[in-house]
C-alpha cells in the first residue's frame, strides 16, 4: 500500500509542474515559525520535504497553497497553536502528525485525501476536524475531543487504532479490509458503538469498552479476534468461517448473553471464553478444528460444539453452574488415556459448580495440558466483567515516534 500512496504522489508532482508549471520546492525539512513563513510556501505546488509547525507561527496557522507534501506534516508539544488549515493540500507521503498539542480545537483539511500514516496523539481539546482522507496506511486516533470520525474513509488500511477520545460514541466506516491491527479502546466512556457493514477480511482486532460491534460481512479473521470489557448483549458474525494463524476471546464481557457464529467452522489458535456472567449457553454449531486449547469459564449451563472432530491442545471447562450434561459430551471427545476418542489431543478438563471459575480469565489451561495456539497481542489479564478497562500496551502503539520512518 506504501506504493499506491507514494507513487500517485509523485507522479502527481511530476503531473501537476508539467501541466500548470507550479513550484515545486525542495527540502528536508522546513519549519513554520510564523505565518509569514507559512505564506512563504503559498507559492509552492508541491514541496519535496517535511514541514514542522513550530511555536512562532502563532495560535491560527494556514499553510494553503501546496497540494502536496512528500514527507511529513507535523505538529508536536506545541503549546500555542489552536487552529490549522490548508485549502490545497491533497496528499501528504509521509506522516500527519499532532502530538501533545493542548490547545488545538480545529484541524480544517477539506481537499486532503491521501496521507500516509496518521497520527494525532494526546490533542485532548481537538473537537472539530474537517478531512477527507480515503488512503493511508496507517491510523492513529488517541485522546481527542472528536465526537465523529466521518472524514476518514478508509476501504483499505493497515493499523487502525482508536483510543481514548472521550466524546467518541458513533464509528461507521465502509472499510473492507485490515492487513496488520485493528485496536479500540476506551472511547465515549464505553457508549462506542461500531459498524463495519463491508469488513470481509482482518487480520487481528482487539476490541474493548464498546455498547455495540457489526460485523455482518466478515468472513476471515487471519490473526486474532479478542474482545475484552465491552457492553454489547450480543455477539454475531453470520458469514465468519475461520482463523488462519489466531485465537478467538471474549474476557470480562458483562452484558454479553450471546454469541453467534453459525458458519464458523475453523480456529487455528485457541479459544478463550471467560468471565461473561450474563452467558448461559455456548453453541458453536459447525466449529470441527481447534489449533490450540480451549478454555471455558463463566455460569453457563450448556456448552455444544456438535460438529467438533480435532482438538491440538487441551480441552478444559468449568462453570459456576451445572454443565455436566456437557460434560459427559466432551468426556467422549478426551484423550484415549482419559477413556475418549482421542479427538481432543491435549488434557481434558471439564467441572460443575466451581465458585471461582469467573476468576481464571487467563489463556492457560488448569488441567496443565496444552496452551493456546495464538500470541497474546495485549497484554491484557485478570479482566473483570465490568468497568472501563484500561490497556498499556495498545495505548503505546499511538505513540508513533520518528513520525513515518516508525511504520514503515
Amino acid at each position: 500500500m506504501i506504493a499506491k500512496i507514494l507513487l500517485p504522489v509523485l507522479a502527481a508532482i511530476g503531473s501537476v509542474s508539467a501541466q500548470t508549471k507550479v513550484t515545486t520546492c525542495t527540502v528536508t525539512t522546513t519549519t513554520i515559525n510564523s505565518q509569514a513563513d507559512a505564506t512563504a510556501l503559498s507559492s509552492c505546488g508541491a514541496i519535496k520535504g517535511s514541514v514542522v509547525i513550530g511555536e512562532g507561527a502563532g495560535e491560527n496557522v494556514d499553510i494553503s497553497g501546496p497540494s502536496i507534501i512528500t514527507g511529513d506534516l507535523a505538529v508536536l508539544e506545541n503549546t500555542v497553536i489552536k487552529t490549522l488549515q490548508s485549502t490545497s493540500l491533497t496528499a501528504v507521503g509521509g506522516a500527519f502528525a499532532l502530538d501533545k498539542l493542548n490547545v488545538v480545537t480545529s484541524i480544517t483539511f477539506p481537499v486532503l485525501d491521501s496521507v500516509k500514516n496518521i497520527s494525532w496523539t494526546s490533542v485532548p481539546n481537538l473537537g472539530d476536524m474537517s478531512i477527507a482522507v480515503t488512503k493511508a496506511d496507517y491510523v492513529v486516533i488517541a485522546d481527542t475531543f472528536l465526537a465523529t470520525l466521518a472524514g476518514i474513509n478508509l476501504a483499505s488500511v493497515k493499523t487502525l487504532n482508536i483510543n481514548n477520545n472521550r466524546r467518541l460514541i458513533k464509528f461507521d466506516t465502509d472499510l473492507a479490509t485490515l492487513s496488520d491491527n485493528f485496536l479500540v479502546q476506551a472511547n465515549g466512556g464505553g457508549q462506542l458503538t461500531i459498524n463495519l457493514p463491508k469488513l470481509i477480511w482482518i487480520a487481528n482486532m482487539t476490541i474493548a469498552n464498546v455498547t455495540s460491534f457489526l460485523v455482518p460481512s466478515l468472513a476471515t479473521v487471519n490473526g486474532s479476534a479478542r474482545f475484552d470489557s465491552n457492553y454489547f448483549s450480543s455477539f454475531s458474525a453470520p458469514n465468519l468461517t475461520s482463523t488462519k494463524a489466531g485465537d478467538i476471546s471474549f474476557v470480562g464481557n458483562a452484558k454479553l448473553s450471546n454469541i453467534t457464529v453459525p458458519k464458523l467452522s475453523a480456529i487455528a489458535g485457541g479459544l478463550l471464553i471467560a468471565n461473561n456472567t450474563a452467558l448461559e449457553e455456548i453453541d458453536f454449531p459447525k466449529l470441527a478444528t481447534i489449533g490450540g486449547a480451549v478454555k471455558l469459564r463463566g455460569n453457563f449451563t450448556s456448552v455444544d460444539f456438535p460438529a467438533l472432530d480435532d482438538v491440538k491442545g487441551a480441552f478444559d471447562i468449568s462453570s459456576t453452574a451445572d454443565v455436566s450434561k456437557s460434560c459427559d459430551t466432551f468426556q467422549k471427545l478426551a484423550p484415549s488415556t482419559q477413556g475418549g476418542g482421542g479427538q481432543i489431543q491435549g488434557t481434558y478438563s471439564c467441572t460443575s459448580h466451581n465458585d471461582q471459575a469467573n476468576s481464571d480469565t487467563g489463556s492457560g489451561t488448569s488441567s496443565g495440558g496444552g496452551s493456546s495456539g495464538g500470541g497474546d497481542s495485549t497484554g491484557t489479564k485478570n479482566n473483570t466483567a465490568n468497568g472501563l478497562s484500561f490497556n498499556a500496551a495498545i495505548l503505546g502503539l499511538a505513540v508513533v515516534g520518528g513520525f513515518s520512518q516508525a511504520l514503515w
